[in-house]
């Protein structure tokens, strides 16, 4: 069984969790799992039968390069993290 901890986005689907523990051997097992159990989740986290553009999914301590096919542990955190953007790279730094 994963733990996966909702973006908050997610938690009002799940009356109002921050985590929920659902069983699932791969990402998208997991993913659909918990659109079974908490309706409306998975809109949020998949387009085009992959991960939304700008969202990673963080699965123990690393964020998965396999996608939805990304296998699962027993026990396993799962954490679903958005892109953050915006700030200036030290290149626009250097020029003021």
């Amino acid at each position: 069984m994963a733990t996966v901890f909702l973006p908050f986005a997610l938690r009002k689907y799940a009356d109002g969790a921050e985590r929920v523990v659902v069983p699932a051997s791969t990402l998208g097992e997991l993913i659909e799992n918990l659109e079974a159990a908490y309706p409306g989740t998975k809109r949020h986290l998949i387009q085009d039968d992959a991960l939304k553009p700008g969202l990673a999914a963080i699965v123990g301590l690393v964020a998965t390069r396999r996608g939805l096919l990304q296998k699962l542990d027993d026990d396993v955190e799962v954490h679903f993290i958005t892109a953050i953007s915006g700030g200036a790279s030290l290149t626009d730094r250097s020029r003021h």
